[in-house]
């Protein structure tokens, strides 16, 4: 089994999923929707701990998901190390 491509392809899947929630706060009432709650839901829990170290620059301009899925990518990386290294 190809563990590597397992794993990027869920980070990849994750990856869209944060980037479409952040789109979502561009658009009115969008993350009321049912697509938004779903996915408020699922990415959130990562995002929380970001938010609370990274502040908004201006007080509006949050950069928190731009940390987060560069720690992702890293995770992902590491993940994929190690595994390799055992297998």
């Amino acid at each position: 089994m190809d563990y590597a491509g397992l794993i990027w392809t869920l980070e990849r899947i994750y990856t869209f999923m944060i980037i479409g929630y952040t789109l979502l706060s561009w658009l009115p009432n969008a993350r009321e929707s049912f697509v938004g709650q779903l996915l408020a839901k699922v990415v959130e829990p990562y995002l929380t701990p970001f938010r609370r170290i990274i502040p908004p620059i201006g007080g509006m301009l949050d950069i928190s998901p731009i940390v987060a899925l560069i720690a992702l990518q890293f995770v992902a990386a590491g993940i994929i190390a190690v595994i390799g290294f055992f297998l």
